[in-house]
């Protein structure tokens, strides 16, 4: 057992750790939440029928994490950032892609993992789910709100990414 476990925390760290580190935008909290859920994986492997499930097992335990941490009070305190300007230069893509990930950072935490999953780690509707522990039209719903939210905050002029539209 615990070598398939050392072998598979070896072999998807960096994955779980992308993961993350999208969901939080910090890396020190990212790494918090990678071990924190490896801790619950390694306690649930003997329940795992299939070994090759523990990613998505370790990934629903990232995303309930950080949505328990987004929960709590002290996880909305201030944190520092740089200055980003109020809309983004055309031909700019660095200061758009800092923009956009800023707005990211601002949805709703199950929003912003349906985002990461569906479109970043091109998971399907059904995968990401599972990963979240809701319904597909749960997971639908979560895409098309946040994509309005962005549509509305971003302006009707920014055109998203080929891929993330309804």
């Amino acid at each position: 057992m615990a070598d398939a476990f050392a072998e598979f925390a070896t072999s998807r760290h960096g994955a779980l750790f992308r993961y993350a580190y999208l969901l939080t935008g910090d890396r020190g909290l990212a790494e918090d939440l990678v071990q924190e859920a490896l801790v619950k994986t390694y306690v649930g492997w003997h329940r795992l029928r299939d070994p090759s499930n523990a990613e998505a097992y370790t990934r629903r335990a990232i995303t309930t994490t950080a949505i328990g941490w987004w929960r709590r009070k002290s996880w909305r305190a201030e944190r520092p950032n740089d200055d980003v300007p109020d809309r983004a230069t055309a031909g700019d893509d660095a200061t758009a892609r800092i923009w956009l990930w800023r707005e990211l950072q601002n949805l709703p935490p199950r929003q912003r993992a349906a985002l990461v999953l569906r479109y970043y780690e091109d998971l399907s509707e059904p995968q990401t789910a599972e990963i979240l522990g809701c319904s597909v039209g749960t997971v639908k719903s979560q895409v098309s709100d946040a994509l309005k939210k962005l549509r509305t905050r971003l302006g009707s002029d920014v055109v998203l990414k080929a891929g993330m539209t309804e």
